[in-house]
C-alpha cells in the first residue's frame, strides 16, 4: 500500500507539473496587442508560408522573404554615380536591389531554430567593412555576410516565456529595424545609422509579464562578427507595452572591442558604451475611416562614447562621443492604405565614433590620425518626408525626399568619391585628388518592396 500510495503521490505531482506547464506555454506576451503600426515592427500579421500546430495554432514552421528595390537621384548628380552616408542607399541614378533575403524559422516542442539569407547592396555597405575578420585566421566576412539571420535555441516554459539563444541577429540597438519596410522612412534616421546592424553572440530573452520584455546580451563586439579584444560585449534591451497604443524601450551596450592604432594592436581595452531610448505612441485610431485612420509618433534618442584605457591610447570620452535625437510623426489615411512620415533629426559626432566609414577620406574637422583628435565634432541635421502606400501589408511602394545638412564638408559632391574619371581604377589626371565632398545634400528616392 505504501509503494501504492508514493507511485499515486509521484503521479499526482508529474499531473500538476505537466499542467502548469502547459498553463505556461500558452501564455503569449503582447497577446492581442496590434503592434503593426510601431516604427522599426513588422507590418506581417498573417504569415502566408505557415505551418500552425493543429491544437495550439500557434506557428511551428514559418518561412520568409524579403525583397526591396530602389531608385535613388541624389540633386549633386555624382560622376561615380555613389552615394555616400547612408547604410540604406549606396547608388545614385540607378535601380538595384538593396535586400533580398529568404529563409525560415521553427519553434517546436519549445525547439527554436531560425537561418534567414540575405543577398543585397547593404552588404556591401555594412557587412563588408567589418574588420574585426582580419585578426587571426579561419574567418572572414565571406563566411558569414550571407547570413541574415541563423540562431539555435530553446524556449522555457516559464512567466509568458523564456528563451535562450546564439548565432548572428539583427542588432537590438536603435529603434529602427534593419528591414527598412519596417520603418516609417526608408532612409534610416542619423541615430540609427550610426549604430550596429548585426551583432553575432548569445541571448537571453524573458517574459516576466505580457507587456514587458527583458533581454541581456553576450557579444562578440559592436557591429562585428568576431572579437577585437579580450572581452566579450555585454548588453540590455527593455520593452515595456502597457497598452498596443504605447511603446517604451531602453538599450545598452558595454564593451572594450574598437580597433586601434596600430601601434597599440588588436587586444586593447578601448571602453565603448553606448545607449538609447525610444517613446512610439500612436494617439489617434479609426481603422476603418477613410480618411485619416490612425496618426502616431517616435522619439529616439541616443548618446556614446569611447574612452582609451591603455598607456598611449589618446581617445578620451569628452572628444569621442556620440549623441542626437530623431523626431517622426506618421499619419495614416484611407483605411491604413497610405502615409504621410515627416521627420527631423539631429546629431553630434567627436571623433570616429561611428558603426561605418563616413567617407573614403577624413574629412575637414578631423586629423588624419584616425581621427583621434579631433578639431571639432562632426554636426549633422536631417529632414525627410516619405509618402507610402500599402495595398496589402505585405507590398510597400514608397516615394521619399530627404536633406541634410552638416558643419563641414561630408557628403558627395558632383565631383564623385572615387577618381575624376569616376572609376575606382581609373586615370588621375589631378595629384593629389580628393573626393569631392560638400556640407549639404538632397535627394529622391522610389522604392517598391515585398515582405511574406
Amino acid at each position: 500500500m505504501t509503494v501504492l500510495k508514493k507511485t499515486i503521490t509521484l503521479l499526482y505531482i508529474a499531473g500538476k507539473l505537466s499542467a502548469q506547464q502547459d498553463s505556461s506555454a500558452s501564455k503569449i506576451p503582447f497577446d492581442g496587442m496590434d503592434l503593426s503600426w510601431i516604427n522599426g515592427q513588422s507590418r506581417i500579421t498573417n504569415p502566408i508560408l505557415c505551418l500552425r500546430d493543429k491544437k495550439t495554432g500557434e506557428a511551428i514552421i514559418t518561412g520568409t522573404g524579403y525583397l526591396d528595390a530602389d531608385y535613388n537621384y541624389n540633386f549633386a548628380n555624382p560622376i561615380d554615380n555613389t552615394h555616400t552616408i547612408s547604410s540604406t542607399i549606396g547608388r545614385h541614378n540607378e535601380v538595384h536591389i538593396n535586400l533580398a533575403s529568404i529563409g525560415v524559422d521553427v519553434q517546436y516542442k519549445n525547439m527554436i531554430g531560425r537561418l534567414l539569407l540575405q543577398y543585397g547592396a547593404m552588404q556591401h555597405i555594412v557587412q563588408e567593412l567589418d574588420e574585426s575578420v582580419t585578426r587571426g585566421r579561419n574567418t572572414g566576412t565571406g563566411n558569414l555576410k550571407f547570413i541574415r539571420e541563423g540562431a539555435a535555441g530553446y524556449h522555457f516554459n516559464k512567466w509568458y516565456g523564456i528563451n535562450l539563444e546564439a548565432g548572428i541577429f539583427m542588432s537590438y540597438m536603435g529603434l529602427e529595424s534593419y528591414m527598412v519596410q519596417d520603418n516609417w522612412c526608408f532612409q534610416r534616421s542619423l541615430v540609427c545609422e550610426f549604430t550596429p546592424f548585426y551583432f553575432q553572440g548569445a541571448r537571453l530573452q524573458i517574459y516576466p509579464s505580457k507587456k514587458v520584455k527583458q533581454e541581456i546580451w553576450l557579444l562578440n563586439g559592436w557591429q562585428s562578427y568576431n572579437s577585437f579584444g579580450n572581452a566579450p560585449g555585454v548588453g540590455s534591451s527593455t520593452y515595456w507595452r502597457p497598452n498596443e497604443n504605447l511603446q517604451l524601450v531602453a538599450n545598452f551596450y558595454y564593451g572594450h572591442d574598437t580597433k586601434n592604432p596600430d601601434t597599440l594592436g588588436h587586444q586593447s581595452h578601448r571602453l565603448r558604451f553606448h545607449h538609447d531610448n525610444s517613446i512610439v505612441l500612436r494617439y489617434y485610431k479609426r481603422p476603418e475611416s477613410k480618411g485619416i485612420s490612425q496618426m502616431a509618433l517616435s522619439l529616439n534618442s541616443h548618446y556614446g562614447f569611447q574612452d582609451g584605457m591603455d598607456k598611449g591610447d589618446t581617445i578620451t570620452r569628452k572628444d569621442h562621443f556620440m549623441y542626437g535625437t530623431s523626431l517622426c510623426n506618421r499619419i495614416w489615411f484611407f483605411k491604413n492604405k497610405c502615409a504621410v512620415t515627416l521627420r527631423g533629426d539631429v546629431l553630434s559626432n567627436g571623433g570616429a565614433y561611428l558603426a561605418f566609414s563616413p567617407s573614403p577620406v577624413t574629412p575637414n574637422g578631423f586629423t588624419d590620425e584616425l581621427a583621434t583628435k579631433p578639431s571639432k565634432p562632426l554636426n549633422i541635421a536631417q529632414g525627410t518626408i516619405t509618402f507610402d502606400y500599402m495595398p496589402t501589408e505585405y507590398t510597400t511602394f514608397r516615394v521619399e525626399f530627404g536633406y541634410r545638412q552638416a558643419n563641414m564638408p561630408y557628403f558627395a559632391g558632383h565631383g564623385g568619391t572615387t577618381s575624376p574619371s569616376g572609376w575606382t581604377n581609373g586615370p588621375t589626371t589631378v595629384i593629389p585628388w580628393r573626393p569631392d565632398l560638400q556640407k549639404s545634400d538632397s535627394r529622391i528616392t522610389a522604392v517598391i518592396n515585398f515582405r511574406f
